[in-house]
């Protein structure tokens, strides 16, 4: 209508009509690109604030799962140490106290990660909808720093783990898991992590299968210095988990405390 009626007053050289059509058209055409904007920006702040909830969320499940493995990683070295003590002589130890501390060294603790609202972000080049600088930098360190899965790998690879599932009679291992295995705990139970491995615990089992199995882990003099190398590799994971990682820590720890 309007470009219709400026054409039109330029045929007739109705120069007034033509200024005020000329301005009536940029105003509109300018209206019009900047309704455009605002609604581009409205989906993009809606877009922001919906991966920004759905990224903590992800993150506060982290965060459990990030102190569940320090916890759980401690309790193998405390148990770790316990064993490679009484191979090595330098403090008694019964032979079911050994078998059970023992069992404990071998165990690792490997969960899924939540990380799909990150990997999204990353694969759509829509990181940085994210405006939390601290959020934004601990989930890029958080999904990035291979502490994790080493600590992961390490214990699913432990020489003495293999070596401990060789020697042991399946019957006592499978008594072990029973009775000083892991516990059951929920997502998001921070009172339940300690203690979910190093707990007391007693094998139902006839004291002379205890002792037969004890007696073959004392027997083996290559046991201790495999403990003592998967005592290192956990004192290197823990470190790593807890201090060389005390941003990621304390980012998490950020988002855990801002609760829905």
């Amino acid at each position: 209508m309007i470009l219709r009626r400026f054409s039109e007053s330029l045929k007739q050289q109705n120069w007034v009509a033509i200024c005020i059509e000329f301005v009536l058209l940029v105003a509109g055409v300018f209206l019009g690109i900047q309704v455009a904007n605002w609604n581009a920006e409205r989906e993009t702040r809606q877009k922001a604030a919906i991966f920004t909830e759905r990224l903590k969320a992800d993150l506060r499940e982290e965060a459990w799962s990030y102190q569940y493995l320090i916890e759980y990683s401690r309790d193998v070295l405390a148990n770790a140490e316990i064993a490679v003590d009484a191979l090595s002589g330098k403090a008694a130890a019964s032979n079911e106290a050994l078998l059970v501390s023992a069992y404990r060294a071998t165990q690792y603790k490997q969960r899924t990660r939540r990380r799909s609202t990150y990997d999204e972000l990353i694969s759509t080049g829509t990181i940085g909808l994210i405006q939390d600088q601290r959020l934004r930098d601990t989930t890029m360190r958080l999904y990035n720093v291979p502490t994790i899965e080493n600590t992961v790998r390490e214990g699913a690879t432990s020489r003495f783990r293999e070596a401990f599932r060789m020697i042991v009679a399946n019957d006592v291992q499978r008594a072990l898991n029973k009775h000083c295995g892991d516990r059951t705990i929920t997502i998001g139970d921070y009172r339940a992590i300690a203690g979910n491995l190093d707990y007391p615990c007693k094998l139902d089992l006839p004291q002379r299968e205890i002792d037969e199995a004890a007696n073959a882990l004392r027997a083996n003099a290559g046991l201790a210095p495999l403990l003592r190398l998967r005592i290192a590799d956990l004192g290197t994971r823990v470190h790593d988990l807890t201090v060389n990682n005390r941003d990621i820590v304390q980012g998490l720890q950020a988002v855990s405390e801002d609760t829905p």
